[in-house]
């Protein structure tokens, strides 16, 4: 693809990391903004961000994507950035019950300040964006459909991310930024979030301490593993839309529903040892089962998932027992 420079924001994250590591493989030229916050533990962001930094067509800005100022200068220090992928934000459900201020910050203000430097950028053709399957909330139809209601969120988490996707339509249909929004259903994998359950289940197994599974067992999760997420980005960012107006939403999820204690099984099996469980109540902000229709991604940008969890869990766990071995021997 003939593109100049790829503005990653959120590029010591999960997924921003991912997809920085494969937009260099395929040549490009990578822009990474994170303000490595203390969210989760900062050393694994710095792991992340040390593999990137050793690549020579990577460059790297600690910056907060909500510090207007900063972030516009962005436009007139690096004027031929063509595609920017917005990935920062304040992440996790249940962290939105204690500190609502920080989603509001990074995942309202921060995403009008990168539409701000979206229009800034006179070369730019392509804004692609994070959302989050959790912007269905109470909807009780599955699999998600793109088309369907998304009034009803359950967490200030999601109501902020589908407040984003309106802020680009609006932006889209003002300004005509090309603009797709990735609606992502439940990512693991490989330099996976802490706070996400495979490290924390993982983590419990190892350490011999129990898991706490939630609803009773009775959740259902569309997990879908890093390297499909990276290809759909990949192919999105590929395809800007030219409806009108230029603003395009997909799901990308696995496109199959594993129960909890499926996925939990998976992982002992590859961790070679039982867990032991602690059944609970759902927690406040979460849904019970999500479950992606990927018809849009699929028919529109080609994005077909092909890692089950028997195959991507035992990818994981091989990570995990790397790197959680280093650390502790450090």
């Amino acid at each position: 693809m003939n593109q100049g420079p790829v503005l990653v924001t959120g590029a010591a994250g999960f997924i921003g990391a991912a997809v920085s590591q494969a937009l260099l493989a395929r040549g490009g030229v990578v822009i990474g903004v994170d303000n490595l916050n203390d969210y989760y533990d900062v050393k694994l962001k710095q792991a992340r961000l040390d593999r990137l930094l050793v690549r020579p067509h990577f460059e790297f800005h600690r910056l907060d994507i909500s510090d207007r100022d900063a972030m516009l200068k962005l436009a007139s220090d690096f004027p031929d950035i063509t595609h920017i992928v917005h990935l920062a934000a304040q992440a996790g459900v249940r962290y939105s019950l204690i500190n609502p201020y920080a989603y509001v910050t990074a995942n309202i203000m921060g995403h009008v300040v990168m539409e701000e430097l979206a229009r800034a950028l006179p070369a730019l053709r392509h804004f692609v964006y994070a959302s989050s399957s959790s912007v269905y909330g109470a909807n009780k139809k599955t699999p998600f459909a793109v088309g369907d209601a998304v009034e009803q969120p359950n967490s200030l988490y999601a109501a902020t991310k589908r407040t984003d996707e309106l802020i680009a339509h609006s932006y889209a249909h003002l300004y005509g930024i090309p603009s797709t929004g990735l609606r992502f259903f439940t990512v693991y994998g490989p330099w996976g979030r802490p706070d996400m359950a495979p490290i924390l289940f993982a983590t419990a197994i190892a350490e011999g301490k129990p898991i706490r599974v939630f609803n009773h067992g009775e959740m259902w999760r569309d997990f879908t593993f890093i390297d499909d997420i990276v290809e759909g980005v990949l192919r999105a960012l590929d395809r800007p839309p030219s409806a009108a107006p230029p603003h395009a939403l997909y799901n990308l999820g696995n496109h199959k529903s594993e129960k909890l204690t499926d996925f939990i099984a998976e992982i002992e099996k590859a961790m070679g040892k039982k867990a032991e469980k602690i059944m609970e109540p759902i927690q406040p902000g979460d849904v019970p089962a999500t479950y992606a229709d990927i018809e849009a991604a699929t028919r529109d940008i080609g994005f077909i998932p092909t890692t089950p969890i028997a195959t991507g869990i035992p990818k994981f766990v091989a990570w995990f027992k790397s790197y959680y071995a280093k650390g502790r021997t450090n």
